[in-house]
């Protein structure tokens, strides 16, 4: 019997080693997932970032060659219009040099043709020469303008361009091995999720926070909160669907946003808070959300249209009063629904009045 309880006592004790080895070894292998993981968004981040960074640069590239080139082509431009413009007199001052030089040309001639002419017209041929001289005016020359008083065009380059283009070229990008800021909780509510985050870099000073999702079929993220909040409720989810979120911040006087957080998933197992339909003392919204009390003489409570509510669990809603308030309206909940009440102030039941008072009993 000894021998027998011994070799059970062996046995289990053999089970159970192999029981914890097999759990080890899950704990191991999935250790090893993680590290896999964590290579893989390693590796998928730093690939990342290194297209970003060459299309970023060579997107700069591209700007400063158009830019550089938009200005040069300015700048031809200008020189063009000063060299027209400056060139425009001078070419009126030539063609009345050249218009006397012809004229100075044609009364040389009849002047020597006059003074070397036939003597007996000779006379008659220096006094038209002298008339026509006289009318010429010799003594009459334009004015040409010195060297000193036309334009002498010249190219201005400030070398500092190059020096404040350096020093910005230097300190333009970085590259961050984290982003200053982490999803931290996902909290399920009825048909949406609070999402929280928080700051990770204690150098990074947060001006404001900006929080995307997208469904996990869906290719691109859409732009859900920005402000200066860490925490947001995203409305509108579908219960049991996987939903990823990312959030980036903007440092206090920058206009750029930081890095993207890591991805995470975050779902809601609670279906959205909806009214029972038909009661005929109230109108619903188009998501039954949204109750509004008619002019109808009717009176009940309106009930959510399935007990998807748990303890500890915190329901917010908001009251708008119009008109005469009812000493009955109040909002609050109940174990079970009980037609035939007009009010929650009964067993099982707890309500806040619009007043702000509590009202139950056991």
């Amino acid at each position: 019997m000894e021998a027998e309880a011994e070799s059970r006592l062996l046995l289990q004790e053999a089970q159970e080693s192999i029981e914890a080895a097999r759990s080890y070894r899950r704990e191991l292998e999935q250790r090893l997932r993680g590290l896999q993981q964590a290579r893989e968004q390693i590796r998928e981040s730093a690939t990342l970032t290194r297209d970003v960074l060459e299309q970023h640069f060579n997107d700069l590239k591209g700007t400063l060659k158009k830019l550089l080139d938009e200005r040069l082509m300015s700048l031809l431009q200008e020189v063009d219009a000063i060299e027209q413009e400056s060139i425009k007199p001078l070419d009126e001052c030539q063609k009345l040099i050249e218009h006397g030089v012809s004229t100075a040309d044609d009364l040389l001639r009849d002047g020597e043709s006059a003074v070397n002419g036939d003597v007996g017209q000779q006379n008659e041929k220096l006094c038209s020469f002298t008339k026509k001289a006289l009318h010429i005016q010799l003594d009459s020359l334009p004015e040409v303008p010195s060297l000193v008083d036309v334009p002498c065009l010249s190219a201005q380059l400030d070398d500092c361009l190059l020096t404040i283009l350096k020093n910005q070229i230097f300190r333009h990008g970085t590259v961050a091995s984290r982003p200053p800021v982490q999803l931290e909780e996902f909290v399920e509510k009825p048909g949406g999720i609070l999402v929280r985050w928080c700051k990770v870099d204690d150098d990074f000073i947060p001006q404001d926070y900006r929080l995307q999702y997208r469904k996990s079929t869906a290719s691109h993220f859409e732009d859900v909160y920005v402000g200066s909040e860490t925490e947001f409720i995203v409305l509108h989810i579908d219960p049991n669907v996987d939903y990823q979120f990312r959030v980036c911040a903007r440092g206090d006087g920058r206009q750029e946003w930081s890095p993207w957080s890591v991805p995470q998933f975050g779902r809601t197992t609670l279906v959205p808070h909806e009214w029972t339909t038909g009661l005929e003392g109230y109108s619903l919204s188009s998501r039954r959300n949204i109750a509004l009390r008619n002019d109808s003489q009717s009176c009940g409570v309106l009930y959510s249209k399935a007990p998807t509510y748990f303890c500890g669990q915190t329901l917010t809603f908001r009251i708008e009063t119009v008109g005469q308030p009812d000493r009955r309206d109040s909002l609050g909940v109940c174990v079970e629904q009980q037609n035939g009440y007009d009010s929650l102030q009964r067993d099982k039941a707890v309500c806040i009045s619009t007043n702000g008072e509590s009202q139950s009993q056991n």
